[in-house]
């Protein structure tokens, strides 16, 4: 009998969830996708400082996965730009949701932008994104 190898852990849904999106970069960039980042650099450029090789390598996995999407805004040279597709803008609700429970227990959080929670996943979609305040 042939062993079908499987990089799911489970069926569950907790499980295959973080199988896409669990790892300490993901969400990060989609943060970023929300505030209206849709650029190599301008990932490069977050506060967090992803490392270019892990970067380049999320946005191939978030992509492979269904959650954002490529395309080519420069030809010469080639260089693309990413955009959440419905699937990735779904996780907003997600991204809120842990926001709030972290502020809730770590009172060194900073709050989120003011349309952070104003926005919603289809504003995402039609070009519409997070206003970053100071």
């Amino acid at each position: 009998m042939k062993q079908q190898h499987s990089t799911q852990r489970s069926l569950c849904p907790l499980s295959k969830a973080l199988d896409l999106i669990g790892d300490k970069w993901s969400l990060v960039i989609i943060r970023d996708m929300c505030l209206g980042h849709k650029r190599y650099g301008d990932f490069q450029n977050s506060p967090e400082g992803i490392p270019t090789n892990i970067l380049a390598s999320r946005l191939r996995q978030l992509e492979q996965n269904g959650i954002i999407e490529k395309q080519v805004y420069q030809l010469k040279p080639q260089r693309f730009e990413y955009l959440l597709t419905e699937k990735g803008a779904d996780l907003l609700p997600v991204l809120r949701t842990l926001a709030l429970w972290m502020q809730k227990h770590d009172p060194e959080c900073i709050k989120p932008p003011a349309g952070f929670f104003e926005v919603n996943p289809q504003d995402l979609l039609a070009g519409r994104y997070i206003k970053k305040t100071t």
